[in-house]
């Protein structure tokens, strides 16, 4: 039964639900985003001017702040589907590039031809402050999630094999908005989930429109539903699948189409139409000219990077020397792009003998995966606890990287024995070169399982670009200073 006060009368005489409010954010989360970008785009401005004596600089701050407002309303960065969701640092660039255009334009109309030093320096501050706020926002947001606040309640309609994949990828990740309150399985199969069966749907095609839309119309009021996912397959789709949107959508319930693509980023997904058909374009990974520009920024970045960290890998050594006997470098086969072996080198933190000991302690493996970890394990010196902690240990790999073993982004470099185990699926994650830090470095390592470090190598290997590697190299440091699942 529909809940009381939720429906309302068509001209025709049937129930339909009255438009509801938005639920699951906060509504102080946009007049807050405007804030924070006209402050953090008008002070950085009116600083820059006022230091160089320029003129005009409360007209340029008050200009600039505007412009960057209507650019990111323009982009529909203030739309409600779009705050506090994670934000990426390729969408935030574009806008800054428009700000800057913008800003040219304003200074040649008003013939300024002398340009404030100080103005890119103003820009950078402006797209900084927007991306911490987007942090801030996105982090809120995830908390709430976790809390079972924040979230929008969804029904899922398919064949019973389809529901339970995505009803269960649902419920393993918290980094979406949905939480399935019920499903509707189709045929006489039982789903084996949490989520109850609202309804049950006939595996024939139906004669009638009321056949599908009854059951799940009664789902939707019943149980409160915000949105209905519907997992397409051979006994919904087509003609079925069109009057099942049809008698949702004059409910002003909306439907999302789960075509059964996995880990493909939206960048890479083009809608359009033939013949009367929705198609979904899928374009592949970046190769070529993306590839070689990845690895001449690797090899000079690792090289910098070998030449300012060379203080600490005198200090390092000498502190992995001094704490116990053995070898300052510890160097292991591993396994790369191609299936490729190379000797990877990292910075010893275990007792010398580590490697034989591994065996007598397989049986105490904490890894549910192929990976052999031990939240605390016995072969660990004291040196080498504290340059886990800190991902210290890693650093010689940079070597690795200027050789062109390895890259700056990228999976984990597996171990022969673990390779000879994978199988076909597993196998992708060879597709790229390993590389020194990565989606599971910064999303929580160790801790994490192994079908979800599986997931985030899979989706680094189909989805990386130059945007991407950026975002991930941000958010090691953070990673790095938390240091969840080091050990």
């Amino acid at each position: 039964m529909p809940l009381p006060g939720r429906t309302r009368m068509r001209s025709g005489g049937s129930p339909s639900r009255v438009r509801r409010r938005r639920r699951g954010k906060p509504a102080w989360y946009a007049p807050t985003a405007v804030a924070v970008d006209v402050v953090g785009a008008a002070v950085p401005v009116y600083a820059a001017f006022r230091l160089f004596d320029e003129a005009h600089a409360v007209f340029y701050a008050v200009a600039v702040s505007m412009a960057w407002v209507l650019v990111r309303a323009a982009r529909t960065r203030y739309s409600w589907r779009a705050l506090g969701e994670r934000g990426h640092a390729q969408p935030l660039l574009r806008d800054g590039m428009v700000l800057v255009a913008l800003f040219t334009v304003v200074r040649a109309v008003t013939g300024e031809d002398s340009p404030c030093p100080l103005v890119p320096s103003a820009l950078v501050v402006c797209l900084a402050v927007t991306a911490a706020w987007q942090t801030l926002t996105h982090r809120h947001l995830q908390a709430r999630r976790r809390d079972g606040r924040g979230v929008r309640r969804a029904l899922v309609i398919g064949e019973t094999a389809a529901l339970n994949g995505l009803v269960n990828r649902l419920s393993r990740r918290t980094d979406h908005e949905f939480v399935v309150v019920g499903v509707c399985p189709i045929g006489d199969d039982t789903p084996n989930l949490i989520a109850p069966v609202a309804a049950r749907l006939a595996l024939r095609l139906p004669t009638h429109l009321s056949d599908d839309s009854a059951p799940v119309l009664a789902a939707v009021r019943g149980l409160d539903v915000d949105l209905v996912f519907v997992v397409s397959g051979p006994t919904m789709a087509a003609e079925r699948l069109r009057r099942l949107s049809w008698a949702l959508h004059e409910d002003s319930c909306p439907l999302v189409v789960v075509p059964g693509l996995t880990e493909v980023v939206q960048r890479r997904v083009t809608v359009s139409t033939l013949a009367g058909l929705t198609t979904l374009h899928v374009t592949p990974p970046a190769r070529g000219v993306a590839v070689l520009v990845k690895g001449v920024l690797d090899r000079v970045g690792a090289a910098v990077l070998l030449v300012l960290f060379a203080p600490l890998f005198a200090v390092v050594a000498v502190a992995v020397r001094l704490d116990s006997p053995g070898a300052v470098l510890h160097r292991q086969i591993r396994v790369g792009h191609g299936g490729r072996h190379f000797t990877l080198a990292k910075f010893r933190t275990m007792v010398a003998d580590a490697e034989q000991l591994k065996h007598e302690l397989t049986k105490t493996n904490e890894h549910d995966g192929l990976m052999f970890k031990m939240r605390r394990d016995p072969r660990t010196t004291r040196v080498g606890r504290v340059l886990r902690r800190f991902s210290l240990d890693e650093l010689p790999q940079l070597v690795n990287v200027v050789q062109g073993h390895m890259s700056l982004v990228g999976p984990r470099p597996p171990l022969p024995e673990e390779v000879a185990q994978y199988n076909e699926v597993e196998l992708r994650r060879l597709g790229v070169k390993p590389g020194l830090t990565g989606l599971w470095q910064v999303s929580g390592r160790s801790d994490l399982s192994w079908d979800e470090t599986v997931a985030l190598d899979l989706h680094y290997v189909d989805n990386w670009s130059p945007a991407v590697d950026l975002g991930i190299l941000s958010r090691t440091l953070r990673a790095v200073v938390e240091g969840n699942g080091a050990y």
